[in-house]
């Protein structure tokens, strides 16, 4: 009877054991269940955060770009436009160096009725892309750059657009005009517009090619 007993015992034991590790086991999955979805989550969090902190730096660059300094100036809101419709605007807000002779509204508002509408056009994109890219320059060139350089080249300082064509920078006075390769002449109506990839002169004229 006894050595029944202790048979009996020993099972509920082995029994007791082996649902104890089972336990123990399931325990143990759940929490490595556990354990890797929060390795998951925290993952996935710090991935949200690091492109949160990418859109922030794009947004502050383009903020403090010459794309985004024509954007917040209301009166170069018809070169913001045709900036958009040629895609140039990604251009001007990327890091690098340009010297960028903005049109103002009153500058595209001389032009003969009807043309800023077409060359909004996507079919015109590539001629007004040809246009705007004539008003850039590669290089930061401030005002007093442009001036020792007009010093020096006797009064006049010619120098190459994106564009591949020349423009001609001189002094009428105390005002810096800028002459296009028809010989037409635009005032610099404010100048030394800084920005973090350029700097922007606003004139009062489009600038246009020879045809």
């Amino acid at each position: 009877m006894k050595l029944k007993m202790n048979r009996i015992l020993a099972g509920v034991m082995c029994m007791l054991f082996v649902v104890t590790t089972a336990c123990n086991d399931g325990e143990k999955e759940e929490e490595k269940r556990e354990m890797e979805a929060a390795k998951i989550e925290m993952e996935a969090n710090q991935k949200v955060d690091i492109e949160n902190m990418e859109e922030e730096k794009k947004a502050m660059a383009m903020e403090t770009s010459v794309a985004g300094k024509a954007i917040a100036n209301e009166d170069l809101s018809t070169l913001v436009a045709a900036l958009k419709a040629a895609d140039l605007v990604a251009m001007l807000s990327e890091p690098g160096d340009y010297t960028v002779f903005a049109p103002s509204n009153q500058a595209f508002s001389k032009l003969p009725e009807g043309t800023v509408d077409n060359l909004l056009k996507a079919e015109n994109k590539e001629s007004l892309q040809g246009i705007l890219k004539y008003h850039v320059v590669s290089g930061k060139l401030t005002s007093d750059q442009l001036l020792e350089a007009i010093k020096g080249g006797k009064g006049k300082y010619t120098f190459k657009t994106v564009a591949g064509e020349e423009l001609t920078i001189m002094m009428d006075g105390d005002q810096y005009m800028i002459q296009d390769s028809r010989g037409k002449k635009s005032q610099v109506v404010q100048g030394n517009v800084d920005a973090s990839n350029g700097i922007v002169y606003v004139i009062n004229d489009v600038l246009m090619t020879k045809k």
